[in-house]
């Protein structure tokens, strides 16, 4: 059987690419051979029918896979990834999902002609909702490219950028932003609370007011300021709230501050 895809580690995000290429039919059980040390973790990849090993040894001599997937924690990345450097310098691309790990630390890992790209994903593509930003170096072929990206796509929305350096505006945005998105969700949940509503409704009404507000300035043709825009009547409760909000530009300024002490961490990480 051929082996087309290696996944090299199998936590909750490996986990989740691999349950959703399966799922989409973009790639047959059979063509997937993951290493996991982790017994519990390798065994629930087994169930989705993948063939599965504890360690690289366990690869078959023969594979030549066409991509090599490195989800692993950045502090061993260079221990796991040098496990593969015979697959390094040829026709197998290797994407890498370890935030903070640049492009020339596989190289220097791997060989220098190898194909690599990267990838930060964020924790909504457990659920097929994720954002994915991808750079890939000059040795990565267009049907690389291509095939990255539709497997990609089984977790959500996929972007590329050309300029690698922009990676760390990508993790203060999307890679970290769900989770203050989350942190929103509780302090309008308390702010619920707090004017009086039940817990159990509060919460109701904050997690829907968000995921609905999302999904239609998703699925919506208008800008999102022109949706704020409609909502908002003159003098009315929401520009009562928008004035606090807005005020001295409170809220952009707050987020414009969180996103950059995301990014300089980020940079920081990754020396």
């Amino acid at each position: 059987m051929t082996i087309r895809l290696i996944l090299a580690g199998c936590g909750n995000m490996g986990y989740a690419m691999l349950r959703g290429w399966l799922n989409s039919g973009k790639l047959a059980p059979s063509e997937t051979f993951v290493v996991e040390p982790n017994a519990e973790l390798r065994a629930r990849a087994a169930e989705l029918g993948s063939r599965v090993a504890s360690e690289s040894g366990g690869i078959p001599a023969d594979a030549s896979p066409e991509i090599v997937v490195i989800a692993v924690k950045p502090q061993v990345i260079r221990e796991v990834t040098a496990d593969y450097r015979r697959f390094g310098n040829g026709r197998t691309t290797f994407v890498s999902v370890a935030a903070g790990t640049a492009v020339g630390t596989f190289a220097e890992i791997l060989g220098s002609q190898t194909p690599i790209m990267r990838c930060m994903p964020n924790t909504p593509a457990a659920i097929g909702k994720g954002m994915m930003v991808v750079y890939a170096n000059e040795h990565v072929s267009e049907r690389a490219r291509n095939l990255v990206g539709d497997l990609l796509s089984a977790s959500g929305e996929v972007a590329t950028i050309a300029d690698e350096g922009l990676m760390d505006a990508v993790t203060a945005v999307s890679g970290s932003g769900p989770a203050y998105i989350f942190h929103f969700i509780e302090c309008l949940t308390a702010a619920a609370e707090h004017a009086g509503l039940p817990p159990k409704t509060a919460s109701l009404l904050a997690m829907q007011t968000v995921y609905g507000a999302a999904s239609l300035a998703a699925e919506s043709r208008e800008d999102p300021a022109v949706l704020r825009k409609q909502v908002t009547s003159p003098n009315g409760t929401t520009a009562a709230a928008l004035n606090v909000l807005m005020g001295e530009n409170r809220l952009q300024t707050l987020v414009t501050e969180a996103v950059e002490a995301a990014r300089v961490r980020s940079i920081e990480l990754g020396k």
